[in-house]
């Protein structure tokens, strides 16, 4: 942020969802070196390099402000407990995309990786599926089919909106059934031409 006299002056302050909730007095030539986006927004002379308040109606106020402390401190913080981590992780991955932070977006990656249990695995499965994120979608895939007691006694199927993948799911058991259905074919053969 030294020397670069391109860099803007001053403040905004953000209003956040529906609400308007603000966030004040951030710094708009740390934004533009954190975020490609807000370098070119505050730094080329569109309308809002001087604005004092830039509105962000499609986030929520935690999820933004996340977002905003990380930019400022380059620590990430995704709030308490499993559930609400994956939340987020997946929010600021989204706001990391639009706003072009890629250390960011690889970061709240990894958190969604790590964060696959019984009771994310389906809502982050069907997150990937609607953002095409393959590599999570084919993690959470494995998780339900090698942990399917313990994604059902969580409440996991019930939280199943998508049919789609419903149906990848439906298809990834009938794939099971079919594969021990061949494995007990198999040792059954095996029994029968082994000698007495």
């Amino acid at each position: 942020m030294r020397g670069d006299a391109s860099l803007p002056d001053g403040k905004v302050t953000f209003l956040v969802g529906r609400e308007e909730q603000r966030i004040e007095h951030v710094s708009k030539n740390l934004l533009c070196v954190r975020s490609e986006y807000y370098g070119k927004m505050f730094g080329i002379g569109m309308k809002e390099r001087d604005a004092a308040e830039i509105t962000v109606p499609k986030t929520d106020l935690a999820s933004f402000t996340a977002f905003i402390d990380y930019l400022c401190t380059d620590q990430l913080d995704l709030g308490e407990g499993g559930g609400e981590q994956a939340r987020r992780a997946l929010v600021l991955r989204e706001l990391a995309q639009m706003y072009q932070v890629p250390r960011l977006e690889l970061l709240c990656a990894q958190a969604l990786q790590e964060s696959v249990g019984p009771a994310s695995a389906v809502p982050l499965l069907e997150a990937a599926h609607t953002t095409g994120d393959g590599r999570l979608l084919a993690q959470c895939r494995r998780y339900v089919a090698d942990h399917a007691a313990e994604v059902r006694a969580s409440g996991g199927v019930e939280q199943l909106r998508d049919l789609g993948v419903a149906k990848g799911l439906l298809g990834d058991a009938l794939d099971q059934v079919a594969e021990l259905k061949m494995g007990a074919a198999r040792t059954a053969a095996g029994r029968r031409a082994a000698p007495a």
